[in-house]
């Protein structure tokens, strides 16, 4: 027994009945959303982080945003859930692997916990019409860096290892895996607002409203150096953020070193002092 009742933070037939509503089947003993929403009440503020290392079916990230929508508050939560594969030979997640099949999912226990978040979201929004707080979220995934690590083993190996380090990031990671890598390793919050734009015919990034400015492309000319140069600069005064910003660029997309001190100091001019390559 607890000093909580049913009638105050719900019950597992309550919340799997939630659930189902929200059209997410397969939940396997989902905890009520109440049951959160009261914990997140009494022992968090309004501007609160909110961790969860079992995600489940997403209960508690679905619980804060309940609690935002209610009082107005500007709670963060993280929830971490494993890869954890779901088995049709298993009863009780047969309905959970024919749900993710039908929608072209892989079949694990976290895409169930993304559906339930997402179409949380849209209920609230539907229900709460003046309500202007964040209901996104984004979903990251624990792998190795992008950055290639040094791994001669032996002088026979030392040329094709000193060729496969040219370019210090693997071929096999996207633009947006890099930056957010860059995000991690500056301290800047993952959830920071982003923005893409064509510069100099160049894909460049801004995070933060002008804190962090990144540009990936796999070749600078010394043609391009004064335009990219120039509209980083511009966008930079645009955006008038509040810190000194950082510009980084792939190291081996200069055609040398020339190249690559002309275009820093070209923006060290404008106030971009900061600049680094990976």
């Amino acid at each position: 027994m607890t000093i909580w009742t049913y009638d105050q933070v719900g019950h597992n037939q309550e919340a799997t009945k939630e659930v189902r509503e929200l059209g997410v089947l397969g939940c396997d003993s989902p905890k009520p959303t109440r049951l959160l929403e009261r914990i997140v009440q009494i022992s968090t503020d309004g501007d609160s982080i909110i961790l969860d290392f079992f995600a489940g079916s997403g209960t508690t990230g679905h619980a804060v945003m309940n609690m935002n929508a209610s009082d107005g508050g500007k709670r963060h939560y993280i929830v971490v859930q494993l890869p954890e594969l779901l088995d049709a030979g298993k009863n009780n997640q047969k309905v959970a692997v024919e749900f993710c099949e039908a929608r072209g999912k892989p079949k694990l226990l976290s895409e169930l916990t993304k559906e339930r978040l997402r179409r949380a979201a849209q209920k609230i929004k539907k229900e709460n019409p003046l309500f202007t707080g964040d209901l996104g979220f984004r979903v990251f995934k624990l792998d190795t860096s992008n950055i290639r690590t040094w791994e001669a083993s032996d002088r026979d190996g030392l040329e094709e290892t000193l060729i496969e380090n040219v370019d210090h990031l693997k071929p096999d990671r996207s633009e947006r895996d890099v930056l957010y890598e860059v995000l991690l390793k500056l301290g800047i919050d993952l959830c920071a607002p982003a923005e893409a734009r064509t510069v100099a015919g160049k894909s460049v990034h801004s995070v933060g409203v002008g804190a962090l400015f990144v540009c990936l492309a796999e070749r600078i000319a010394r043609t391009d150096i004064e335009p990219l140069a120039f509209g980083i600069a511009e966008w930079h005064a645009e955006s008038a953020p509040d810190v000194e910003a950082t510009v980084v660029f792939r190291d081996s997309a200069f055609t040398d070193d020339v190249a690559k001190a002309n275009c820093a100091a070209i923006l060290a001019q404008r106030g971009l002092g900061n600049v680094r390559t990976l």
